[in-house]
């Protein structure tokens, strides 16, 4: 198959059900005509927590005294806080074109991120059995994805800048006595949300092709 150009749109600070909504009509979209290509969002929300599709949800503590609004999801994964200050990335792309293959994919986001920080002098890695990006012991990139038909949807929650302490109402992404951290807090440098958002759209408008260029691939039940 032809390979499919990515269409990347930064959509600025807009609310996380105009999001979800947004997402889910490029979904449908995609499932009905193939042709169409695959799309990257770029945004930042209001203050919002979202949990995922999962029946334990200790990670939000006291739940009843969460300073904004809750969405439960169709993604992966625990609780987690989105607001001002953060680089959310949406990529809806079509596994089928990709292997089929999730865990590639996930992997391919975070080494999006990882390379993106390298820009400004931040060293990030991946740590086993995790999901996201850390510098050192501290998480500076939430991921969690819903994958429907084999098209993904959800992404990436980059740290920029701004407040960090709305993750302390919750137990981030279900893991006990995270540090949470930001490009701010690791540089002390001041950095724009949509400064980032160009030089990520940049930098996956390059990479696409290595998700795409799939070695030996195995399909798996999603």
């Amino acid at each position: 198959m032809k390979d499919v150009d990515l269409q990347v749109r930064w959509l600025g600070r807009i609310k996380f059900a105009d999001a979800l909504a947004l997402q889910e009509e490029i979904v449908a979209k995609k499932r009905g005509d193939r042709s169409l290509g695959d799309e990257l969002l770029l945004l930042e929300h209001e203050a919002v927590y979202t949990i995922g599709r999962t029946p334990d949800k200790s990670s939000l503590l006291a739940s009843a005294h969460l300073p904004h609004p809750l969405f439960a999801i169709n993604r992966g994964g625990q609780a987690t806080y989105h607001g001002p200050g953060q680089l959310m990335g949406y990529p809806i792309i079509d596994l089928r074109r990709c292997g089929q293959d999730l865990h590639r994919y996930l992997r391919w986001v975070e080494q999006l991120l990882i390379e993106l920080l390298v820009d400004y002098g931040i060293t990030a890695s991946r740590r086993e059995s995790m999901t996201g990006v850390w510098v050192g012991q501290r998480k500076i990139a939430s991921i969690g994805v819903g994958v429907r038909h084999w098209i993904t949807m959800h992404g990436f929650a980059l740290n920029v800048c701004g407040d960090l302490s709305p993750f302390t109402y919750i137990v981030p992404c279900g893991i006990n006595n995270v540090a949470m951290t930001s490009m701010e807090k690791e540089t002390g440098g001041a950095f724009s949300v949509l400064d980032i958002a160009r030089a990520l759209e940049k930098l996956a408008l390059d990479r696409v092709i290595d998700l795409r260029t799939v070695h030996a691939a195995r399909p798996m039940n999603v």
